[in-house]
């Protein structure tokens, strides 16, 4: 346990930070399972605009690096046009 007042705000802090970042981690990969589980293109398309939403949301807040957000956004687009083709 802190001793000074600003290491346990820090403490603190960071529990919040640790919990919003597993949160939304979680949603991300969720959104991305959906994408990839899609047995028509319709359902496949309207996952993968929730998944691109949260992938740019989370590359720009460095939840996950932003060239691997561009890639997964890449290969998920590549399963999606596999399903309308």
């Amino acid at each position: 346990m802190p001793n000074i007042k600003s290491a346990k705000k820090r403490m603190e802090l960071s529990a919040k930070a640790r919990e919003r970042n597993r949160a939304a981690r979680s949603r991300l990969r969720t959104a991305i399972k959906n994408v990839r589980s899609a047995e028509t293109a319709e359902a496949a398309q309207s996952a993968m605009t929730q998944a691109i939403s949260l992938l740019d949301r989370a590359a720009r807040t460095h939840l996950v690096h932003p060239r691997k957000a561009d890639r997964l956004k890449g290969r998920l687009q590549k399963k999606v046009n596999g399903l309308t083709a």
